[in-house]
């Protein structure tokens, strides 16, 4: 198969804020890896970068099959990511961080999981994590009350590799804004609160690319865990009367 021969069979979905340093090679490692196999867009949405993250994308989007998303402000990454489902079209999407910590590589057995079970979502379950151990032991008490409240049946709901049906993506995008940090743990449990089909697989978790984290800085961790329990409870709050849904149809 050939990038050029149809439509999009995968979209490729990566927020990005400034990863000048590294966003190219990062894309390239993707690109590189499944576009021999699959039909590929990327769909990128540049969150307000101030280094040269965009100038690099403009060019990278005339070297690939790209949509490319770009905002002179920052908008935060659940605005961003949302940006780029919205601009879907494929009937699977892929979602990456574009911090290189993902190994495009791993594709393949999430694919081949989510074909074993006729999934709607895949994820990846992060082996060998590497985060600090702060914030380890944080996403750890908080699965714990996440779990309680949504029973999810996954270990790491937080992962930034997934493999979705877009028709999942639809239900569920518009609903999303809760967690302004937190967003997979948001779109996980809406998905499985509506019925739909969930299987994780482990996946390998390298050091960042470049860089270090934009958003998670220990001096905001402990902000960002209070807003995460309060919006926990929101979340259940929201879509505690609708009980699951039946599977919507393939």
């Amino acid at each position: 198969m050939t990038e050029n021969s149809g439509a999009p069979e995968l979209n490729v979905v990566l927020p990005v804020h400034n990863e000048a340093e590294s966003i190219a090679d990062t894309l390239a490692e993707i690109h590189a890896e499944l576009s021999p196999r699959v039909r590929l867009e990327f769909v990128i949405s540049e969150d307000g970068s101030v280094d040269d993250t965009r100038e690099i994308l403009s060019r990278l989007s005339q070297e690939m099959p790209m949509q490319l998303i770009t905002s002179p402000e920052r908008k935060g990454y659940s605005p961003a990511v949302r940006d780029a489902f919205r601009r879907c079209t494929a009937p699977w999407v892929l979602f990456l961080d574009s911090d290189g910590q993902c190994l495009p590589s791993d594709y393949w057995a999430v694919k081949e999981r989510r074909d074993e079970g006729d999934y709607d979502v895949v994820l990846g379950r992060r082996v060998n994590r590497s985060d600090s151990r702060f914030r380890r032991v944080m996403s750890g008490s908080f699965l714990r009350v996440y779990q309680l409240l949504f029973g999810v049946p996954v270990h790491d709901p937080s992962c930034p590799f997934l493999l979705m049906r877009k028709e999942v993506i639809d239900s569920v995008v518009d609903e999303l804004g809760v967690f302004r940090e937190g967003f997979w743990w948001e779109f996980v449990a809406r998905t499985h609160r509506k019925g739909y089909r969930i299987a994780e697989i482990p996946v390998t978790h390298r050091e960042r690319a470049a860089g270090e984290t934009k958003v998670y800085h220990l001096s905001k961790l402990p902000g960002i865990a209070y807003r995460h329990f309060v919006g926990l409870f929101v979340i259940w709050w929201q879509t505690r009367g609708g009980g699951r849904a039946a599977r919507p149809p393939a």
